[in-house]
């Protein structure tokens, strides 16, 4: 049998396709598509109002409709509605008049006539309806109901599409995020490798630099030894007395390019914080840098640990302390504290002092080498111990006010558990 050609097909119906062929959408906006869809179903079927609404769970959202709905809020309750038998049902439903017709859910006020199709998915899933209402009761002929049909498969796959372009955009950015997390992990590894190389080699070069001087240096230092040694002039033995002061700082200099340079391999330990401090407490008391600077402390309440080297971890307390004290005055406090926040799994470690304030373009390089603002400083000092704390999986952090004045915090990850 012949297939009926498009002139013995119903000028509705022809309609219908006419309209349906001009629909695109190539632009991505759901909503005005629906919009199109809703305004071409209600103008076919000549009714007075048609919507395509998204019904998920227990509410109902109009997504397109042919009359201005109030408010901004188009969610709705979607239980006991002529839409819930819809969905449920998965089937089209017609009702003539639905005062006549309580049993198939409750219509909008002032309106009688109802005409629901269910959007089905490609999987199945029945994810809405194009719902279309009439102020007075009518019947529905076949060929209204397959308009309604044809244009909600259009709704129901714009849908899909709709919703498949999202899910895709959302792993789209999951993954872009994704790659540069990872771009960015694989760039510091990158430059840490660098680095590390970097350092090895100023390692090596330093070393053979150092030995190079230090057996000229050696030399003269025996020869100022004999020189103080003898019956001088004034002028004499102070030329003498100050060459052998700049050697003692030549030899310090060359122990801390040393210090820097030289890869940090840790001989790593559980200790006790306070233990530390008090130990190298100790250990600077005798110091020149911290006479007439009196050191407030107090030790902590619960008995931190961290795993590290005790030396180095050592040496970061006096560099920080012995820079501290050659920022103030006599008489001016040092202030040591140690702080553990459980939470974050850290032990931190503050020195504060009330010198002059570290201006904020120097403070930011503060930890580079050879950046001082003492006169006749090395500028080791800081970049010693950025390099120790950093190899301890540490953070160093500084900040300069004239409230507070100059606050180094050392944070270390936490050891053991900490009893009280």
């Amino acid at each position: 049998m012949d297939a009926p050609s498009f002139d013995s097909v119903s000028p509705q119906l022809q309609r219908t396709v006419r309209v349906l062929s001009t629909l695109s959408y190539r632009g991505g906006e759901l909503t005005a598509y629906l919009e199109e869809i809703a305004g071409a179903v209600s103008e076919l079927i000549e009714i007075d109002w048609s919507a395509v609404t998204l019904c998920r769970g227990d509410h109902e959202t109009v997504l397109a409709s042919t009359i201005e709905l109030g408010g901004s809020d188009r969610v709705y309750a979607l239980h006991g509605t002529m839409a819930d038998t819809v969905v449920r049902s998965g089937d089209l439903l017609a009702v003539e008049d639905t005062e006549r017709c309580p049993e198939c859910g409750q219509a909008p006020e002032g309106y009688h006539a109802y005409l629901g199709v269910p959007l089905r998915l490609p999987n199945g899933e029945v994810v809405g309806t194009i719902c279309s209402f009439h102020r007075t009761p009518r019947t529905f002929s076949a060929d209204e109901r397959q308009i309604v049909r044809l244009f909600a498969e259009r709704a129901a796959i714009a849908i899909d599409n709709y919703e498949l372009y999202q899910q895709q955009k959302a792993f789209n950015a999951r993954l872009e995020a994704e790659v540069h997390k990872r771009t960015a992990e694989l760039r510091a590894v990158q430059d840490k490798l660098v680095e590390n190389e970097r350092l090895r080699a100023i390692g090596e070069f330093a070393a053979t630099i150092v030995h190079e001087v230090r057996s000229p240096l050696s030399a003269l230092g025996m020869l100022v030894e004999y020189l103080s040694g003898l019956e001088l002039p004034e002028a004499a033995a102070r030329r003498v007395g100050l060459a052998a002061g700049e050697l003692a700082r030549l030899q310090d200099l060359l122990s801390e390019i040393l210090l820097y340079a030289k890869p940090q391999q840790l001989q790593r330990e559980v200790m006790e914080v306070g233990r530390l401090v008090e130990d190298t407490l100790e250990t600077v008391a005798a110091m020149t840098p911290l006479r007439d600077r009196p050191i407030q402390y107090a030790p902590p309440a619960q008995m931190a640990r961290v795993t590290g080297d005790r030396d180095k971890l050592k040496q970061v307390l006096i560099n920080l302390m012995v820079n501290a004290a050659e920022a103030i005055g006599p008489g001016d406090p040092i202030r040591l504290a140690v702080h553990e926040h459980t939470v974050q799994g850290q032990v931190c470690i503050e020195v504060q002092n009330g010198g002059n304030v570290i201006p904020s373009d120097l403070l930011s390089r503060i930890t580079e080498p050879f950046r001082t603002t003492k006169a006749g400083g090395s500028g080791l000092g800081l970049a010693i111990v950025k390099r120790i704390v950093n190899a301890h999986e540490g953070t160093l952090t500084i900040s300069s006010s004239t409230e507070a004045g100059t606050r180094v915090s050392v944070r270390l990850p936490a050891g053991e558990e900490t009893g009280s």
